[in-house]
């Protein structure tokens, strides 16, 4: 048995605003997708925007349900948020009148736990995202990569056997986008957990992931799974890198240009 598996995953949203009203105004987010993922894999989602990568995302960590079909996580079916389950957002979400080490402790805090006892479970995930100095700076005296340190360490405090991110180093510029990337293979190298990614980017995605997921336009299928056969750290500028660079751009592209021709359709 696979450790993630989506069975037959169905997704209807309710759009009143949607023009064809013999669909009842529902739409067809995503339509029977079967993928299953190994322990310690990394997946990275792909595909044209509106196609279901973050509705996905959301039903693995219990946010979202299917409509119909399943979610199994390690063998039992998700029905809810739970803390075998991390999230890192675009945004790292800190709250701005806790420090550093009590962003991170956070989960800790909603227990119960005195402020030592956060303290002491916190430092060692300071230390982990490089943030050793920085344990009472409070989000605002952050920069942006600093502060999705904090979301990383957040999350792996809780000790989760799946992190789950939606495009979380998106609004970073580009070279700590590139050092972010380049910490959190070495976090997933160290800590063995499985991590379910989505991003826009095709570069992204190849530098990261163990597995690309392409899905089509919206509704979201999986049009190819991608194996990633490549040594770390990732070389981008390899013929190696750039032949999957080549098909998974081929396959982008023709989702998005499908995307723009239905609506086209639609609008007319």
């Amino acid at each position: 048995m696979a450790f993630i598996e989506l069975n037959n995953i169905v997704k209807v949203f309710k759009d009143k605003n949607r023009k064809d009203k013999n669909k009842g105004g529902d739409m067809l987010a995503i339509d029977n997708v079967t993928l299953s993922l190994e322990k310690k894999e990394f997946l990275c989602l792909l595909g044209p925007s509106g196609c279901g990568k973050s509705t996905l995302l959301n039903m693995i960590a219990g946010f979202e349900h299917p409509t119909s079909g399943s979610v199994i996580v390690d063998g039992k079916p998700i029905t809810g948020p739970g803390a075998d389950r991390g999230m890192v957002f675009q945004q790292a979400n800190l709250m701005p009148w806790l420090p550093v080490w009590d962003n991170i402790a956070f989960s800790l805090k909603l227990q119960g736990k005195s402020a030592a006892e956060r303290r002491a479970a916190a430092q060692p995930f300071i230390e982990t995202v490089k943030l050793k100095g920085f344990e009472n700076h409070f989000p605002a005296e952050l920069s942006g990569g600093m502060a999705q340190r904090v979301g990383i360490a957040r999350a792996l405090l809780q000790n989760p056997s799946v992190i789950l991110m939606d495009e979380p180093f998106a609004a970073l510029d580009a070279q700590t986008k590139m050092e972010m990337q380049e910490e959190l293979v070495t976090l997933w190298q160290r800590y063995e957990g499985t991590i379910v990614f989505v991003t826009h980017s095709v570069d992204e995605a190849l530098v990261l992931a163990t597995k690309v997921a392409v899905m089509t336009h919206r509704p979201g299928r999986i049009r190819d799974l991608i194996d990633i056969d490549l040594a770390r750290p990732r070389d981008t500028t390899s013929a190696e890198f750039n032949q999957y660079k080549r098909h998974v751009l081929s396959l982008i592209r023709e989702e998005s240009a499908l995307a723009h021709a239905d609506a086209i359709k639609i609008a007319a």
